[in-house]
């Protein structure tokens, strides 16, 4: 029988992967194109069903993303996780959200590795790719596989590693493959083989000594990103009591060819990212008796943004004889960054609701999504409404949370009776900007 690194080299390798997502899915179509036959997992049937018929339900990546996989009888999905002894090697891809009080819910890992335990056999490769705090891949899903009675690291047992998911959807200069991959084993032949594998499909990758450095390293690009943008955030509120325009300096300071690295305010924190991940390693920080204050305080000057942008509408309503309740509010945007349908930890949600609970009568408009589906935290059962200058005339704000590029902002910049501008989207409106305000 092959050794599992002979099929990896020869590209006979079946590999799964568990969750077919915004992650799951373009890793699925990378090993794809290297040449591998690829079986996917969800337990979502309606994602199931989609993909065998070529459909592609993540529109970033355009209408033969799927399609083109399908057509060459080397992918398919299923919602039989019975499976999973089929593949060589596993992909874990699966959510790691937060629990009611911002503790780490690892339970979509400790069912995938359940799942992967009951059907494990000798020479299988598994990669866990969901973001976690240092010693998961160790701790939750080392002792679930060993269950199955065979060692780690070994052609007559199992490997297992961790490489996390870098993905930025949306993003133009970079694809899947051409982000660097890090790849940590829980032992050397484990991280010799998946690296090996990665190495097949993706254009680098960069073997790390262990699995804990490179949890540990995804845990701190996201926390470096959490960190600046809690500063902007901070700055943000200061320099508006003070008059000064936050754009314009923080365009100023990035003139400095170093020493400096431009980040930009906003309404709040989205995506499965930087809104989640840095609470996954303060809580690892308690639980061996350390606090991390600086992540913690980025959280919340972070978190207080929704409820900053909607005092600022209220004042300014105010400064125009009108109350918030009973004003109609229109949302434009609801993803969570331009030019995308991913609403995951959208702050647009948190305004809404606020908005709703002050009394307003809120809208939203998003090209990219149509209506509203129910999420862990949110059900706001809403639909896009229509964008034209006539029912943007309509309402007593405007509330700017996502800047996709479609929006003709000269259109809203003239139409409005007032705007609630996050994102500088109308910071190159030449006309009357008296009714513009910056949140």
């Amino acid at each position: 029988m092959p050794s599992p690194a002979s099929l990896v080299s020869s590209r006979q390798a079946v590999v799964g992967v568990v969750a077919l997502g915004y992650v799951g899915l373009p890793v699925a179509r990378a090993f794809h194109d290297a040449g591998f036959k690829v079986l996917g997992f969800d337990v979502d049937p309606a994602k199931i069903e989609q993909l065998a018929r070529g459909q592609n339900y993540l529109r970033h990546f355009g209408d033969a993303f799927v399609s083109e996989m399908v057509a060459t009888g080397r992918f398919s999905a299923t919602a039989d996780f019975s499976r999973l002894g089929e593949p060589d090697a596993i992909i874990v891809c699966v959510p790691t959200p937060l629990g009611k009080h911002l503790e780490p819910d690892l339970s979509y890992i400790e069912r995938s590795a359940d799942d992967i335990a009951r059907t494990l056999r000798p020479g299988q490769l598994i990669v866990l790719e969901s973001t976690s705090f240092p010693r998961t891949t160790r701790e939750v899903v080392l002792p679930r596989l060993e269950k199955s009675g065979l060692a780690c690291g070994r052609d007559d047992g199992f490997f297992l590693a961790f490489s996390p998911e870098r993905e930025d959807p949306g993003r133009k200069d970079h694809t899947t493959v051409t982000i660097p991959k890090l790849v940590g084993g829980i032992d050397a032949p484990s991280g010799k083989l998946a690296a090996s594998l990665y190495s097949a499909a993706f254009k680098t990758v960069v073997p790390v000594s262990s699995a804990e450095v490179a949890e540990a390293a995804k845990i701190l690009e996201n926390t470096y990103r959490a960190v600046n943008i809690a500063l902007v955030n901070e700055l943000k509120v200061l320099l508006t009591e003070l008059g000064i325009d936050i754009w314009e300096v923080i365009d100023a300071a990035k003139t400095k060819p170093f020493g400096f690295q431009a980040f930009y305010p906003g309404p709040g924190l989205g995506g499965h990212c930087i809104p989640i991940d840095p609470y996954y390693l303060a809580w690892k920080a308690r639980e061996v008796g350390l606090s991390t204050r600086f992540i913690e305080l980025a959280g919340e000057v972070n978190h207080a943004m929704p409820a900053y942008v909607v005092s600022r509408l209220v004042h300014a309503l105010n400064d125009r004889g009108r109350a918030v309740k009973g004003s109609r509010v229109l949302v434009l945007g609801l993803a969570y960054k331009p030019d995308i349908d991913d609403v995951r930890e959208s702050p647009s949600f948190e305004l809404i609701e606020r908005l709703k609970e002050l009394g307003a009568h809120v809208d939203y408009n998003d090209p990219h999504v149509a209506q509203t589906h129910q999420m862990r935290k949110y059900d706001l059962r809403m639909s896009s409404v229509a964008l034209t200058e006539a029912s943007i005339k309509g309402y007593d704000a405007v509330v700017i949370s996502t800047a996709h590029s479609v929006y003709d902002w000269n259109m809203v910049g003239r139409s409005a009776r007032l705007v609630i501008d996050t994102r500088n989207a109308l910071g190159g409106y030449k006309g009357d900007r008296s009714h513009v305000v910056r949140a």
